[in-house]
């Protein structure tokens, strides 16, 4: 089988975009922080795809199912493991912040912290509305409201219902069902073409990135940001790692079949920027297409683990270096807030950032000024926060759809045992290969 040259690999656009982005922000900060429109532009490409791409993927799966009992199920198993899994993440974090003590020896007055430089963020947290606003958020004022607010569970709550209501119908539904089937194709070959825009996105985002806040930024916090990253490197090498084996597939292999979806998410700092690619992958892989439109856009509300780790991390952080002491009690009930808290928190950008001020809001031991310590190098942390959280939730996909017995192993085994620098490459060119919605006709296939 004849392979793709480097230079036309998805991936390696990526990375050399990305290395070409810190080279320019580094050198060249003014023409860098020129580049932001590139990146916004990209992830609102992809933001604009995303109701449809979700809409039409969980109508189809829930139509197909017929059983509403078992999308009933299934919703229950998809929470559980959330909860579980967010909790532990949690948990991690808050024992890596003593273990590690980032913020030892920092000695900070709050008293003589910049608080308008962070009022901002802790007004947005002060107006939300709680859970019960939460819940209330997610019903849209109306039908087309869903897909014009930009928010993922209003238009998955108007998908359950569609989905729901066609498969009640039956035999009548056919060709409503026909014609979403048709749409998803359509919108997610326009997946594709705004994928092949990536390395442009990445480059004009991390530019930005480094030509705004500088690499030198990064000194002073360096024991935070590495307690970080190694927080969620041993969360996912041995948390996730542990839970992809137990259910029969090998993490690092996994991780190499999403490489091109990652690299997108490490180049823009949102996940969201890859979720249609990551849904289609999830597919492709084995996944039921009911599983992946439940699990995954659920998910990105209720799973993300990198903004749990993050959470907890860092208000000991602060903690420590303001030198205020939590009590155990004071601990506990910092664990309990952020489970709900962190239910507020999307792919988007900079969302860990205000739910964090919205935990402090709610544990008051800690003042809400001293985040104006992490403001500089916050958008340097949301990288990995949004890479942990989509390799939690395309994790937590895999492993629904074996417990629900709705993953073909033999398409698993054949997608994580492509060869590491070729499997984008080999995907694009199979000449039968399986497509995210038909398996009798052929269609090109993302790099």
């Amino acid at each position: 089988m004849k392979r793709k040259p480097l230079y036309k690999v998805l991936y390696v656009q990526v990375i050399v975009a990305i290395v070409i982005g810190v080279i320019v922000g580094h050198f060249l900060p003014a023409d860098a922080m020129a580049m932001k429109p590139l990146g916004d532009a990209f992830i609102k490409l992809v933001r604009m795809i995303i109701s449809p791409v979700i809409f039409c993927t969980v109508v189809t799966g829930i139509a197909s199912m017929h059983d509403m009992r078992k999308v009933g199920r299934l919703g229950g198993k998809a929470l559980l493991y959330f909860e579980v899994v967010s909790t532990l993440a949690l948990a991690i974090g808050l024992l890596a912040a003593h273990v590690l003590k980032p913020g030892a020896g920092f000695n900070v007055d709050p008293a003589t912290l910049d608080a308008g430089a962070v009022s901002s963020y802790a007004a947005q947290a002060a107006h939300g509305d709680g859970l019960a606003g939460f819940f209330m958020h997610i019903i849209p004022e109306t039908f087309v409201g869903a897909f014009t607010q930009g928010d993922i569970l209003p238009v998955l709550l108007i998908a359950m219902l569609f989905g729901t209501a066609l498969a009640v119908m039956g035999e009548p539904a056919r060709p409503v069902i026909g014609l979403i089937e048709l749409l998803s194709k359509t919108f997610f070959r326009i997946v594709r073409m705004i994928t092949s825009l990536a390395p442009i996105g990445a480059f004009g985002a991390i530019a930005f990135t480094i030509g705004k806040y500088g690499i030198v930024s990064l000194l002073p916090m360096l024991k935070l940001i590495g307690a970080f990253y190694l927080t969620a490197f041993l969360f996912v090498t041995c948390g996730l790692g542990l839970i992809a084996r137990a259910c029969g597939f090998s993490l690092w292999r996994f991780v190499v079949y999403i490489k091109d979806e990652l690299l997108i998410v490490l180049g823009t700092s949102t996940s969201e920027a890859a979720l249609p690619q990551l849904m289609e992958k999830l597919e492709r892989l084995g996944c039921s297409r009911g599983i992946v439109g439940l699990v995954v856009p659920t998910g990105y509300s209720f799973n993300l683990d990198g903004t749990n780790i993050y959470m907890t991390l860092a208000v000991l952080f602060l903690a420590q270096a303001t030198n205020t002491h939590l009590t155990i009690a004071q601990e506990i009930t910092l664990l309990a807030v952020t489970m709900l808290t962190s239910k507020g928190s999307t792919g988007v950008t900079g969302a860990g950032f205000i739910t964090l001020a919205a935990s402090l809001s709610v544990v008051p031991t800690v003042p809400v000024t001293a985040m104006v310590l992490i403001l500089g190098i916050d958008r340097f942390m949301s990288e990995c926060r949004a890479l942990t959280n989509t390799m939690g939730n395309g994790v937590a996909s895999i492993v629904i759809a074996a417990w629900e017995k709705e993953l073909d192993r033999d398409k698993l085994k054949a997608a994580l045992s492509r060869p590491v620098a070729t499997s984008s490459a080999a995907t694009a060119e199979e000449g039968t290969a399986t497509t995210l919605f038909e398996s009798e006709t052929v269609y090109d296939k993302p790099n």
